[in-house]
Order: structure tokens, then C-alpha cells, then sequence
């Protein structure tokens, strides 16, 4: 098989979190820049890291990288990449473009560069002068940073964030792949009690069932390159039978999801089921000062009202100062909290030993994250030099 440079983009700080992913495929030579995660793969770790990867946006196909100061320089070097490796001669094959920094600012005149080049570069491997793009399709495109050009083409199609269980979302959503992001910078795991008291849509949940399922997160929907005719099908019927017979079985501990909003309850329910995690979570209405619990240990992961979109800023401080009393109640939990409000430590009553900055949507945020002990069953693995997800959280570093 062919070997290819690979990408999988993510959002801003999540890049560790997508690298870690990575490892546990088992790609241990992975390169990091921002946003961007790249590796080496073949066609069969298209379909895997497609299927697998929770926190990553896309994966994509390096093509090709250069300096372009000019359009001549874009165009005489796009020429040059192999395009008929990967493109067949009825390919469909948009190109989108963007520009940061660079002298070639025109995107629009940018990537109509960057097509007749690729026309020009397929016409010497097929010799014809016409291609109707009938076929799949192949979507590519230019990035200029500084005047690097950067080409690549799209095996995702959707967003990653799309697993195809949500149809409709609440306000202020929490995109999937940062709701699996940020579960995956906690200490929770499938054996300790894990509660959401504003659940919203249900994302967190409903991602935290998946991964203690060990659900693969691409496992209900379609990618672009499935139609590619050069990745044999019967490679991805395989990684997604090989999905399926890892799965784990339900839990010993339900998920909790919790919301004042008796709609968003029910969206969360119906999402739940069509991800197939609706017998491992609990969704009530229930508001954020009725939180309580009898078990000793525990995980809060959570995304309070901002004051951004949604609530009057009086009453999300008033939200956050209630989370604090929670929080103090549960001195043996960890509560993880992301927000853009930059008031959130004051309002909850105690600076967070660590944060971290992220970017949910447009907006910047910190994940602000407070760790509780760890109950003495994971102490003791690791004190004894067993490894794992409750021994240590997925990443310590903070920003």
C-alpha cells in the first residue's frame, strides 16, 4: 500500500489530546504544529483514524508544501505534485482556499490557480483535455500561512464532529470532538461516577458513554473517502466489524446528565438513543443547586452558561457561585469546567491548580480544572506501577 503524510487538524490546545489519541492507535512518530496533528498512514489507517479519533476535526492528505510569493510559484509547483497518484480521471475535485499573512491574499483568484494547475498537471498522466468530474469526489485545498502554500485533500467530508447521532442541537451547543476532548483531559474512566449538571444537548454525556463503551466515534456515519475507488471497500467494512467486536459492555456506573430545561432533556434522551448509549445515562431535570451525591468519588465535566449567548451576567455568576458550593460539598470529586467568562475563579470561590486555553467555536475560553484525590483502589495502581487512564489524567500541562 501506498504511504501517505497525514494530517488530523484539531482545535486550538487540543493538540496533545489528539496526539495521545494517536499513540493509542498505535502512530508513535507524530510531528505537532498548531491546530495540526501530522503522521504517516496508509490506506487502511484512512479508514481507522477516521473512524477512531474523537477530538480531531479532520484528517486529511498532504499533498504537497512550498513557498508560493507568487502566482507563477503556486502555479508552476502545484503542476508538479503528483495529482494523478490519488486523483482519478473522473474525479470531482473542488478546491477551497484560505490565506493568512501572505502576499497572495485573493482566495478566490487563489484557488482558481491552484485547479488549473491541477487540470494541467492531470492532462500529462491521462492525455485529454477535458475532465467532466463525474466520480467521487476529491476535495482539495490550498492554505497560505506567510506565504507557504500548504495542499491537501479532505478523506473526512463531514466534519469528525458530526457522528451522525444528533440531528438537532440546543443553544450554545458543545461540539462533539471539544466535548471529547475535554473528557479526555480528566481523570474520569468508565468505573467512577461522572455527572454533567447542564447537560444542554447531552454532548458530554453522551461522549463520555461512548468512550466507556469504547465506541468508535465514526462508527454511525459515512466519509467522503469511502467512495475513493482506490480504497478497497471491503478495508472499511473490516475497520468498522473490527469497531464493532470492541465494544465494551454497559458500565457499572451510569452517566448523569442534568438541565433546568425539560426540552433539552428530551433532545438529550433522543440523541442518546440514536448513538446507542441511551441504557448508560441517566438524563433528569434538575437544577444546578439540587446536585448531590452519596458517592465518595467522582467526575463533574461541565459547560456553564458563558453570559456570552446565553443568561443575564447576574445570573450566571450567580450559576457559578452555587457550582463553588457544590464543588465544596464534594471535597473527594473533580469538577472540570470550561467558560469564556474571565470572572469564572472569582465567582466560584477558589483559583483552579490548572487550566487551559481553548477555543470553543469563535469564542476563547479556559478549561478550568480541579482534581480531586484519587480513590484509593486507583492509589494504590499507582503506586504500584500500574499504568492507566485513572492513575493519571490524559494530559497535565497547562497554559
Amino acid at each position: 500500500m501506498p504511504r501517505f503524510e497525514l494530517i488530523a487538524t484539531t482545535t486550538f490546545g487540543l493538540e496533545s489530546v489528539v496526539t495521545r489519541e494517536l499513540e493509542r492507535l498505535g502512530y508513535a512518530d507524530t510531528r505537532t504544529l498548531d491546530g495540526k496533528v501530522h503522521f504517516a498512514g496508509d490506506e487502511r489507517d484512512i479508514a481507522r483514524c477516521n473512524m477512531w479519533l474523537r477530538s480531531a476535526d479532520r484528517l486529511l492528505i498532504k499533498v504537497g508544501e512550498f513557498h508560493a510569493p507568487d502566482f507563477g510559484a503556486l502555479f508552476d509547483k502545484t503542476v508538479d505534485l503528483p495529482w494523478s497518484d490519488l486523483l482519478p480521471v473522473d474525479a470531482t475535485f473542488p478546491v477551497a482556499g484560505r490565506s493568512v499573512q501572505s502576499r497572495l491574499h485573493a482566495v478566490p483568484a487563489v484557488q482558481g490557480c491552484v485547479k488549473k494547475a491541477i487540470v494541467e498537471s492531470l492532462k500529462k498522466k491521462y492525455n485529454r483535455f477535458r475532465f467532466d468530474e463525474t466520480g467521487a469526489e476529491f476535495a482539495v485545498e490550498v492554505s497560505l500561512l506567510r506565504d507557504v502554500a500548504t495542499l491537501t485533500i479532505d478523506t473526512s467530508g463531514d466534519g469528525l464532529h458530526k457522528r451522525g447521532y444528533r440531528e438537532f442541537a440546543g443553544p450554545a451547543p458543545l461540539r462533539e470532538t471539544m466535548a471529547a476532548g475535554l473528557l479526555q483531559l480528566s481523570y474520569w474512566n468508565r468505573d467512577r461516577q461522572f455527572i454533567d449538571p447542564f447537560c444542554g444537548s447531552g454532548t458530554l454525556p453522551i461522549e463520555a458513554a461512548l468512550i466507556g463503551r469504547n465506541i468508535a466515534p465514526g462508527s454511525g456515519r459515512s466519509f467522503i473517502a469511502e467512495d475513493w475507488p482506490w480504497i478497497d471497500r471491503k478495508m472499511w467494512k473490516d475497520v468498522r466489524t473490527e469497531a464493532k467486536d470492541l465494544r465494551q459492555p454497559r458500565m457499572s456506573e451510569p452517566i448523569l446528565g442534568f438541565d433546568h430545561d425539560p426540552a433539552a432533556i428530551r433532545l438529550s434522551e433522543k440523541s442518546a438513543a440514536e448513538a446507542g448509549v441511551g441504557g448508560d445515562i441517566q438524563f433528569r431535570i434538575q437544577e444546578i443547586s439540587e446536585l448531590k451525591s452519596s458517592r465518595e468519588y467522582g467526575v463533574v465535566v461541565c459547560n456553564p452558561p458563558y453570559g456570552e449567548r446565553m443568561g443575564a451576567p447576574e445570573e450566571v455568576e450567580a450559576v457559578y457561585r452555587e457550582l463553588g458550593r457544590v464543588c465544596d460539598s464534594l471535597p473527594t470529586w473533580s469538577f472540570y469546567v470550561i467558560t469564556s467568562n474571565t470572572w469564572f475563579e472569582k465567582h466560584f470561590g477558589r483559583r483552579a491548580p490548572r487550566r487551559r486555553k481553548l477555543y470553543n467555536g469563535r469564542l476563547e475560553c479556559q478549561f478550568y480544572q480541579y482534581m480531586g484525590p484519587a480513590p484509593p483502589r486507583e492509589r494504590s495502581a499507582a503506586d504500584s506501577g500500574a499504568t492507566g487512564e485513572a492513575a493519571a489524567p490524559n494530559t497535565a500541562d497547562e497554559v
